[in-house]
């Protein structure tokens, strides 16, 4: 079983909700019929910007009705993080939204407390596991790298049974270029860790608040074999092809996964 994904990787236009939805309609444009699942980066119609107030949008708001079309457009899925408001508080929310108009959601475990981010925004409480294509696929935030628990290919306490959960992991992030080698680092060891392919999407250019991105955008098999990998500061998109009988095949000639330990999770 064959999955088609697409990793876009490109500067955003700092604080500019239209400006970024519209350059990323021509950029998608192309890829109509060609991809079955398009990913965009985290905050991409503002950069990871802390102006809360004034960048959120609710689940009713423009980004996600451009999501809906771009995905009716493209007969994909589309994936990314956005600003949210909801419920009285402020969201790094991302949205997995299907062909159909139907719409998951993920909000950000762990905000980065060095930017402020836990200060403007409520940290979210739960994974989701999104079933697209016969593909189980568990997408997290950029921070959430960083944290091998919270990503780990188990049910456990907050799921049940020991049987992978996930067969394909996916970061959105606006991560820092001095910090790039950890990006490359961590992305390949939560492959091999939980035996999945990974799919990493940065930015490139320089945010508004001077901070530098090079991208490295990355795909990683459930080896740890880094099979497709966006130039450093290059504007690009890659669709790349995911076999689900390999890694199917990979787990039962070495199924460590069934040796995994079991966490507990609180709130």
């Amino acid at each position: 079983m064959m999955l088609r994904v697409s990793l876009v990787q490109t500067p955003v236009k700092w604080e500019s909700p239209e400006d970024n939805r519209n350059m990323f309609s021509i950029k998608l444009a192309g890829l109509a019929g060609k991809t079955d699942l398009v990913v965009l980066p985290e905050m991409f119609t503002t950069g990871f910007t802390m102006r809360a107030e004034a960048m959120a949008e609710t689940m009713d708001g423009p980004t996600i009705h451009w999501m809906k079309q771009q995905a009716g457009l493209l007969q994909a899925a589309l994936t990314g993080s956005f600003i949210c408001f909801d419920d009285g508080h402020f969201f790094n929310r991302l949205v997995f939204v299907k062909p159909d108009g139907s719409i998951e959601s993920y909000d950000k475990k762990h905000l980065f407390s060095l930017a402020g981010e836990n200060e403007t925004f409520k940290p979210g409480q739960k994974r989701v596991v999104v079933e697209w294509k016969g593909w189980r696929i568990c997408p997290l935030i950029c921070y959430d790298l960083r944290f091998p628990v919270w990503s780990r290919n188990i049910r456990g306490s907050f799921f049940t049974g020991l049987n992978p959960y996930y067969d394909l992991l996916i970061y959105v992030a606006n991560w820092p270029d001095k910090r790039i080698q950890h990006w490359r680092s961590l992305l390949t060891a939560r492959a091999i860790e939980n035996q999945s392919f990974v799919l990493g999407v940065n930015i490139v250019g320089k945010d508004g608040n001077g901070l530098e991105y090079t991208g490295h955008s990355m795909a990683v098999d459930f080896g740890g074999q880094v099979f497709a990998h966006l130039d450093d500061g290059k504007e690009d998109i890659v669709t790349l092809e995911l076999n689900k009988s390999e890694l199917d095949s990979y787990r039962k000639q070495l199924p460590f996964l069934q040796d995994i330990d079991v966490f507990e999770f609180k709130a």
